[in-house]
């Protein structure tokens, strides 16, 4: 049988999260020697798809017109300013017929975005690109954001990380369609993983803002981004600025929304993970220049926070 697949080109998408699946399902195609997929490209307004990357991309299809239209897997592909699209009521009125219409439906990246605004991700667990989850749970609470996965299929719903986790959901889908043997033979034609090990916190960025809050406390934030390798118990940090523990801790909290060993930790973490990555030191050498007493301590934190070993995340992302 034929699958037809529709992924949607919001105005500013990124392209890579438009012809990253379609040549995956492309390569399907070759792969089971005939047609399975059937591919377009869904615009919401008339005219050519400005991309980020300023180049244009031609629609097959323009919603809400595509009344006619009938989708097995209906995917809305990302932006950088996904979170600034307001979609036209009529856009929002097919969204959510032709989801229900699907067999299933999803997101790659920030298209989690324009499905929360069609009330497609209420109740249900989904995943977008790190860097804008805090915002999506933000915007829509009712959905169950998970930052870390890769990909997440809760019912029909079929939602990916940042850009290039859109391949690992389409191959994924090809896995669900044909088997695994052609998903293979997929991942090993296009040079890219079968299955992708660990989540996507180990690419984050994010780490910690500039510090907040009343100056002695940001001299205190930069106190401890300077010397992540100290003690910075409450009570040290309270004695410079003269304030109690008790005081300081909920001030502290108050102004930067973290407690201060949450803070201390985040520095930490960012310290060795700049050290893995430039570095060619002993684990329990980062560890002592951290902050952490013991290499056990890091390998549990670093686990808890970044998705992978110490070991694991210099192996991927050292530059020596």
């Amino acid at each position: 049988m034929m699958y037809r697949v529709g992924i949607v080109a919001p105005g500013g998408v990124q392209l890579l999260d438009v012809a990253g699946p379609l040549d995956v399902f492309a390569e399907a195609n070759a792969q089971a020697g005939r047609p399975v997929y059937d591919l377009a490209v869904v615009a919401l307004e008339d005219g050519p798809v400005m991309t980020s990357s300023g180049r244009r991309l031609l629609p097959d299809i323009v919603a809400p017109t595509a009344v006619s239209e009938t989708f097995d897997t209906l995917l809305v592909a990302g932006a950088p300013r996904a979170q600034d699209v307001a979609l036209q009521p009529g856009v929002i009125d097919w969204l959510r017929m032709e989801a229900a219409r699907s067999r299933r439906f999803g997101s790659v990246c920030s298209g989690a975005f324009l499905l929360g605004q069609a009330g497609l991700i209420s109740g249900k667990r989904v995943t977008t690109h790190w860097a804008v989850a805090d915002a999506l749970s933000q915007r829509f609470p009712d959905a169950i954001v998970e930052p870390d996965a890769i990909s997440i299929f809760d019912g029909p719903l079929r939602t990916a990380a940042g850009v290039t986790a859109g391949l690992d959901l389409a191959l994924a889908l090809v896995e669900e369609d044909l088997g695994v043997e052609i998903a293979r033979a997929v991942a090993a034609q296009l040079v890219m993983f079968f299955k992708r090990g660990a989540g996507q916190m180990q690419f984050s960025r994010r780490g910690l803002s500039a510090p907040t809050g009343r100056s002695a406390l940001q001299e205190v934030q930069r106190w401890i981004a300077a010397h992540p390798a100290d003690d910075h118990g409450v009570e040290k940090l309270a004695a410079r600025i003269g304030m109690s523990p008790r005081h300081f801790a909920r001030l502290f909290r108050t102004e930067t929304g973290l407690t201060p060993a949450v803070f201390v930790e985040t520095v930490r973490i960012e310290a060795v993970r700049r050290m893995l990555e430039t570095g060619d030191i002993a684990p329990k050498q980062v560890a002592a220049a951290c902050g952490f007493k013991e290499p056990d301590t890091l390998r549990r934190a670093f686990l808890r926070r970044v998705g992978v070993t110490p070991a694991e995340y210099r192996r991927r992302h050292s530059t020596t």
